[in-house]
């Protein structure tokens, strides 16, 4: 399928002002700056019924500031949701706008995290900076102004949805906190840079397959502990008795194969699973949501599913 007009048109804009530019060439501390430049650039968003900021719980006593959004009256389900930006760039910022929309669409609260990013902080640092981040909700849904028994949502978008399947694989490991769902938006699951999106994906688009080796190198520099299930998370021994997972893909995106893998494993492992895929968006489209009309659609239509899998009127 082509890309889709407004995408392209996008795209081609991206390209013509040199973004997103060469990470490994401006470094990590350039990178940051440029990506919470571009934040500005992503609207407004909705506004909200409350909006609130919480300081949470992270790894090892570190304490991490965390963004609350209730559009209505009346949540049925609370999400925790862990940005995108390859372990190294993004903000809570950077997806207010796209939030926004999304909570208002779901109904659901959405508590996002502003967890720990490399190369300051490496692996394991996000993943465990994340599942405490989870307990803690779990365990303060009263205190967030939520019903204490409120279904509890784990989500995030490409390394977002990475940390996600991570938590998900330690929530059932350690028995805690209880989820009803993981929305797994383009996941990073694996750090097998030869997979056919790799090879497809390489130039031209907001995320390039150099930009995320690159990624992978800023988060975890030895091959080998990149293999760890807490870093890749398609490589655990064990994949039953995880949460319904929602699965977002997009067509034009060098993490396509890493979430048909991982939506495959699921399913093979017994888990419920729904994928919806946009073969004509690139990835990065969630957080694109209110500049573009395509990710706009994208977005309720996400939101409506998650409704759908919990069986709720969230």
């Amino acid at each position: 399928m082509p890309l889709d007009p407004q995408m392209k048109a996008m795209v081609d804009q991206m390209v013509a002002a040199g973004q997103p530019p060469v990470f490994a060439e401006i470094g990590a501390e350039a990178a940051k700056a440029v990506s919470d430049q571009s934040a500005l650039m992503m609207g407004t968003g909705p506004t909200m019924a409350r909006e609130e900021e919480f300081t949470v719980d992270g790894a090892d006593g570190h304490r991490m500031r965390a963004r609350l959004y209730v559009a209505g009256e009346r949540a049925s389900a609370l999400l925790v949701f862990f940005h995108g930006g390859g372990w190294v760039v993004g903000s809570i910022e950077g997806y207010d706008p796209a939030l926004r929309r999304f909570a208002r669409a779901s109904g659901c609260a959405i508590l996002s995290v502003d967890y720990r990013l490399a190369p300051e902080f490496r692996f394991p640092t996000a993943p465990q900076d994340c599942y405490a981040a989870l307990c803690w909700a779990a365990a303060h849904r009263s205190e967030l102004g939520l019903p204490a028994d409120l279904p509890l949502v784990v989500g995030g978008d490409s390394a977002g949805g990475n940390l996600t399947a991570v938590v998900s694989l330690m929530a059932r490991d350690r028995g805690e906190p209880a989820l009803a769902a993981q929305l797994l938006i383009y996941p990073a699951t694996d750090c097998d840079f030869e997979t056919p999106s790799y090879r497809e994906f390489t130039t031209n688009l907001p995320l390039t397959s150099s930009t995320m080796q690159w990624f992978w190198e800023q988060y975890e520099p030895d091959p080998a502990r990149r293999r760890h299930p807490h870093a890749s998370p398609l490589r655990a021994d064990d994949h039953a008795g995880l949460p319904p997972a929602l699965l977002i893909l997009a067509g034009y995106d060098p993490l396509l194969s890493d979430g048909q893998a991982y939506g495959r494993t699921l399913e093979a492992a017994g888990n419920r699973v729904t994928t919806l895929i946009w073969d004509g968006l690139t990835h990065g489209f969630f957080q694109f949501a209110e500049v573009l009309e395509p990710a706009g659609q994208a977005n309720d239509e996400i939101a409506a599913a998650l409704t759908g899998m919990l069986g709720v009127g969230c």
